[in-house]
């Protein structure tokens, strides 16, 4: 297979990734103290609809503040890259973000792993006649769990640089987080760079109201959970008596979105029976911010150090450059 043989064509390449137990996950999560569900489950078709919705809210600013960082410096950010890099994206989702970069880059190539391989071939289309010229790849697969990817012979050689925007790490609790940057430096090899993009505490008024937005997108979101519970497990479940909020907890320095019992219920799955106490809160999601210093510190714990940085002029959000540790590259 060679890439510069089909840059006009986007090619996919599907690993076939084990489906997850969801019942499993679910029963897992409703049996911790406090209740929570992997944050995974939100994003079925009408939930990745209404995330999108969530997007385009005037409260939610995190979408546009790291579009338009990436679009004003992505020469910067390219001049900081090697030449001829191939540039891998985690989760590429519609693959948008990527693009002014690609575009700012000295012949780079691309790679896009995602867990839908149909929003994936789509995604990888549209991106592919934007940039005829750009070899690029798709791999549909579970980059969460232990993974090698199957390069082409001339891509073997080339220099890797990780793509992980959104601030989606935080959505992983601090030691989930650090194991996840360190299977991505292991995935990537020795003397790999990643760009991550990173959400930064603020007012938690803005950050309340961005994942509590009036018009009720982000309760429509999470409520939309319990309807994908009682459809696709056939859950028996009341959702009507559940109260969507969303938390600053500066402790952790993290947003906590739940969904609250106004009165007890008992959720049937299968033989298992779970009670809910009034006032009772099933965690949906996190959303962990950090400061510049935070997330450098953590993401050295696996292996990385800071090389550079960009900000809105808020200095809301980041995008940090990251290299391999010297204790990194020795231990690779």
């Amino acid at each position: 297979m060679s890439p510069h043989a089909t840059a006009q064509h986007f090619e996919l390449l599907d690993l076939h990734p084990a489906p997850t137990d969801v019942s499993k996950a679910v029963i897992d999560g409703l049996k911790r103290t406090p209740k929570q569900l992997p944050a995974w489950l939100l994003y079925d078709r009408q939930g990745s609809a209404l995330f999108d919705a969530i997007c385009q809210q005037p409260e939610y600013t995190l979408t546009r503040l790291e579009k338009e960082l990436i679009g004003s410096q992505a020469q910067a950010i390219a001049e900081a890259l090697p030449a001829e890099a191939l540039v891998v994206e985690f989760g590429a989702g519609s693959a948008e973000k990527v693009s002014p970069l690609l575009g700012a880059m000295d012949k780079p190539s691309y790679l896009a792993i995602d867990i839908s391989a149909e929003h994936l071939q789509e995604a990888g289309t549209r991106l592919q006649e934007r940039h005829p010229s750009i070899p690029m790849l798709g791999i549909c697969a579970d980059y969460s769990q232990p993974l090698e990817l199957p390069l082409p012979k001339a891509w073997q050689s080339k220099p890797m640089v990780g793509f992980f925007p959104g601030s989606s790490l935080g959505n992983f609790e601090p030691d989930a987080a650090i194991n996840f940057l360190q299977r991505i430096r292991q995935l990537l090899g020795e003397n790999a760079q990643l760009l991550i993009g990173i959400d930064q505490p603020r007012e938690p008024s803005l950050l309340e109201a961005a994942y509590d937005d009036n018009a009720g997108v982000s309760a429509a979101f999470a409520k939309n959970l319990l309807l994908r519970l009682q459809r696709d497990l056939a859950i028996e479940l009341d959702p009507e008596p559940f109260t969507y909020q969303a938390a600053w907890e500066p402790k952790h320095q993290r947003i906590a979105m739940t969904l609250v019992a106004n009165s007890p219920q008992t959720w049937t799955i299968g033989a298992s029976r779970i009670p809910f106490a009034a006032g009772e809160a099933l965690i949906t999601e996190y959303s962990y911010k950090y400061a510049p210093s935070d997330f450098l510190a953590l993401a050295a714990q696996a292996g990385w150090q800071g090389s550079q940085r960009w900000s809105d002029a808020d200095d809301h959000f980041s995008l940090h450059l990251l290299t391999q540790g010297d204790d990194a590259r020795m231990n690779a």
